[in-house]
């Protein structure tokens, strides 16, 4: 098998692979947020992400003498169920542990957010492993988990790994430079761009509805799969694949803002917290793109025959699961 295509199989597979997981979007972070009216009451957010349109079994707990007043305030946000209750705590939270049960059951994680009386602002990531946090200001290490968050974000994310993966179909040139130097220009058009948008959409400086951005997400993936299969030798996204990296990353952007945005943003650290989670979001991509190279690297050396029919089929199965998203994501936007 010539060196190009088991380039080209190679990226095939490894998006198969991600496809056959990627049958919807990620599940993203539950969010608890606790902001004191007083010394013994509080106001309580808690949004809880939906899988499959079910609810994942996530509850928020606190401390024994805390009482839940239920207001009613509850709907449903994108991709999560809103709850907004009042919390009654005769001695405080100040010392008190607050958790979230059910975490070990699932891949997600749950962001605290806790604003006391006197003004401290406590901020953390709950896990599976850490399920609870003692509200002290021992407690205050706020933001780092936030480059976690953009981590989990980019590599649950599939559809943006279903992009990144496709546009490396474009990335076949007749020298090894001159595919490290496409690769390294498409992947930096695209950083750079959701990276502005990112910025821009987290400081509500730009605006644009979350739904309709998840569908054209979808879209881009499938204009990418069938641009590839077409197999037209000179296009704007054959000659400047950067370009087309570009505009969509602007896009996509949106997409990680709409999660950024789902999972909260602590006012005191904005900056930080914003920086630290686009970093991990980049950190996610690198991951993703090295791993393809090396697996395009190992099958490389395997001395296969195998027909262009199945090497193009995976970008077939992607294009198709894209698809299937541009009008899942339509038709609850009309719907």
């Amino acid at each position: 098998m010539s060196r190009g295509k088991a380039v080209r199989f190679g990226v095939a597979l490894a998006t198969a692979l991600v496809g056959v997981c990627a049958l919807g979007h990620e599940v993203r972070p539950a969010y608890l947020r606790i902001d004191a009216v007083s010394e013994e009451r509080y106001d309580v957010l808690w949004k809880v992400p939906l899988a499959g349109g079910l609810e994942l079994p996530l509850a928020p707990v606190f401390p024994a003498d805390c009482t839940a007043i239920e207001t009613g305030l509850n709907a449903v946000a994108a991709d999560a169920l809103v709850r907004r209750f009042k919390l009654h705590c005769p001695n405080g939270l100040r010392g008190g542990t607050v958790a979230v049960d059910g975490l070990s059951n699932t891949i997600t994680d749950a962001m605290l957010h806790v604003a006391l009386a006197d003004g401290t602002r406590i901020a953390g990531v709950l896990r599976g492993a850490e399920p609870a946090l003692v509200i002290d200001e021992a407690a205050s290490a706020p933001v780092l988990g936030y480059f976690r968050l953009g981590v989990d974000h980019l590599l649950f994310g599939f559809d943006h790994i279903l992009f990144v993966l496709s546009l490396l179909y474009f990335l076949h040139r007749p020298t090894t430079w001159a595919r490290a130097k496409a690769l390294a220009t498409a992947v930096t058009a695209f950083t750079v761009a959701h990276s502005i948008t990112l910025g821009l959409a987290a400081l509500d400086l730009v605006r644009l509805p979350q739904a309709p951005v998840e569908a054209v997400i979808a879209l881009s993936i499938l204009f990418l799969a069938v641009e590839r299969l077409r197999g037209t030798q000179r296009s704007l996204t054959v000659d400047h694949t950067w370009i087309v990296a570009f505009a969509f990353g602007l896009l996509h952007g949106f997409g990680f803002a709409g999660a950024l945005a789902d999972i909260g943003l602590p006012p005191e650290n904005l900056p930080v917290a914003l920086f630290l989670f686009n970093v991990g979001v980049e950190a996610g991509q690198l991951v993703v793109v090295a791993a393809a190279l090396l697996f395009i690297w190992l099958l490389a050396k395997v001395p296969l025959t195998i027909p262009q029919r199945v090497v193009n089929a995976p970008l077939a199965i992607s294009g198709c699961l894209a698809a299937y998203w541009f009008v899942g994501r339509t038709v609850a936007i009309v719907g």
